[in-house]
């Protein structure tokens, strides 16, 4: 049977193995959540919106013939990765994670560790008022509504829907990769002095950070959680060759 692929996208690594597969002539669609509103043209064909839990993942993998599930979803996106294990386990079909390597503290770095958004939130509502450049996608902004007192640039894909739940923030719309100059220059004009950023790892977000370790900013990092144990691959060309076997 030849092999039919489905891709649960929304990351560059799955832009970059969508190409790979296209010209490799293999089978495969795009999924991606939906939670950001403009996505990139693919080579190959896509599909938006969730599946409905892992029920209705098995639903979709049986009815549409997928013999391989490739979880190349954001570090960050725990529900999707523990659906897609527990329905590639009940079918039995092969499946493995395409990530980015985390990152992690160096010299000249000045982390705090949290493990959630919500203890981030925790820890900030402690502080004296500053400027927070807040990298967290928008989803979980509003944790923030318990830390007041501070001034936030958030930097989004897409526009905040609704009311912005922070009394004192400017948005910025704008999709990586970034340059370490430009967040340099953004850090600087806005007097921030404090980070606050998932450990998304990768290159496309790292330049917050190296902007940063240069400006000898504070960061508050917050921790991965904790992902299904399963075959995991850090680039698109690895996937592809374990296609093969």
């Amino acid at each position: 049977m030849s092999q039919n692929l489905l891709i649960l996208g929304g990351t560059s690594e799955a832009t970059h193995l969508s190409k790979l597969v296209a010209v490799a002539k293999i089978n495969a669609t795009l999924s991606f959540a939906g939670r950001v509103k403009r996505t990139k043209p693919q080579p190959i064909p896509i599909r938006v919106g969730g599946f409905g839990g892992p029920e209705g993942l098995c639903d979709y993998i049986v009815q549409n013939k997928i013999t391989h599930v490739i979880d190349a979803t954001h570090p960050f996106a725990e529900q999707i990765s523990w659906n897609t294990f527990k329905a590639c386990t009940d079918l039995r079909i092969p499946f493995a994670a395409l990530t980015r390597n985390p990152w992690v503290e160096e010299p000249g770095d000045n982390w705090k560790n949290v493990d959630s958004v919500k203890a981030a939130a925790i820890m900030l509502k402690s502080y004296k008022p500053r400027t927070v450049f807040l990298a967290i996608g928008r989803i979980q902004v509003p944790e923030f509504k318990i830390a007041q007192q501070h001034k936030y640039i958030l930097r989004l894909v897409d526009p905040f829907e609704g009311n912005l739940p922070l009394k004192n923030a400017h948005t910025i719309i704008s999709r990586g990769p970034f340059e370490v100059s430009h967040d340099i220059k953004l850090m600087s004009e806005n007097e921030v002095n404090i980070i606050i950023c998932k450990n998304s790892g990768g290159t496309g977000a790292v330049s917050k950070l190296l902007a940063g370790r240069r400006l000898k900013l504070p960061v508050i990092m917050i921790n991965r959680p904790k992902l299904p144990e399963r075959i995991t691959f850090h680039s698109p060309a690895e996937i592809v060759e374990w296609l093969k076997h």
